[in-house]
């Protein structure tokens, strides 16, 4: 079982240098500065060998950076497969993420597509373009079931604005072994049920809508494969997650007979995906820019914010991320 990295001491905090992403707008930057009461370096820029430990706000970690130097790394980013993929973690540092309003967000995304099926409004915008005048049958959320795998913060986001229209929602936890026993039912909020990923057989076979919240790692790469896609039965697949959790010669595969009736896919495995890349071809699927859950300067603020007042009092950030599991 992997330590967590030890909250950075007060006499260290306040020693260390405030680096920032270039990215970053300067209205973010000097909020930063406030907060933490020093100014702020660029953390492309990284200082000449000293001992000043180095707090750092950003979306990727230099190299250079990746040293018992490093005592906290902010992430502008809730997801942060992007950090660990680029070497190893300093493991004395601690790691804090962004998540903002971006579960509010991506579960509206989720639900627009979702009401916007049911309603035939790609049908009816068809018929529009084509000036023809055709009733099409509609179809009501309620009492249909939505799997939405991932329980954390965005996932109960999800579960619970398409609970209040009354889908059934059940959630989808790590495993059998982290998560709940077989055959036993767990409250979590946002769902009416929480099962393990080993349990998912029976109701991907009865869901109308498979959702994917999860972050990308070693246990989730490739996770939406052959033998969950032959599971399913006519379901629309909403991929708000990571793009490389999912086997994409698998979903087409699912989409060209039937088992997959329609794909909102947010993320890809590449991105941005070019004008000639397969994605653009697969039926009855629609692809978006990454664009369900933006961050904003404001969410980055607000969290930095409430993981620095966590820290100077002595208390482990809501948002830390455990390194052993990768979010």
């Amino acid at each position: 079982m992997p330590v967590p990295a030890p909250l950075p001491a007060p006499d260290a905090l306040a020693q260390a240098r405030l680096l920032v992403a270039p990215s970053l707008d300067g209205g973010l930057v000097r909020e930063l500065e406030r907060i933490t009461g020093r100014d702020a370096g660029t953390l492309e820029d990284v200082p000449p060998p000293s001992d000043a430990p180095l707090l750092c706000v950003g979306e990727t970690l230099p190299d250079a950076l990746r040293t018992s130097r490093l005592l906290w790394f902010h992430s502008v980013n809730a997801g942060t497969d992007p950090l660990f993929a680029g070497g190893p973690w300093p493991g004395s540092a601690l790691l804090t993420r962004t998540v903002g309003r971006m579960g509010e967000r991506i579960a509206q995304y989720v639900l627009a597509w979702m009401l916007a099926e049911c309603q035939s409004v790609p049908e009816f915008t068809a018929l529009h373009a084509r000036a023809h005048w055709q009733r099409l049958p509609s179809e009501l959320v309620a009492g249909q079931t939505a799997l939405v795998y991932g329980t954390g913060r965005i996932g109960a986001a999800v579960g619970r604005l398409l609970g209040a229209c009354g889908v059934r929602t059940v959630g989808v936890a790590r495993t059998t072994r982290s998560g709940p026993e077989p055959g036993t039912v767990r409250v979590v909020p946002g769902f009416d049920r929480v099962i393990g990923a080993a349990e998912d057989g029976d109701v991907l076979g009865e869901a109308r809508w498979v959702i994917s919240t999860l972050p990308l790692t070693g246990a989730t790469e490739g996770f939406f494969g052959d033998s969950r896609f032959a599971a399913v039965r006519g379901v629309t697949f909403v991929n708000v997650g990571r793009g490389a959790t999912v086997d994409m010669a698998a979903l087409e595969a699912a989409l060209r007979d039937g088992r997959v009736r329609r794909a909102v896919l947010d993320v890809l495995p590449e991105e941005p995906a070019a004008p000639g890349d397969p994605v653009w071809e697969l039926p009855r699927t629609v692809v978006t820019s990454h664009s369900s859950g933006i961050t904003t300067d404001e969410d980055v603020s607000a969290d930095f914010t409430a993981c620095w007042e966590a820290v100077t009092a002595g208390r482990r950030p809501e948002l830390t991320v455990d390194v052993g599991r990768g979010y």
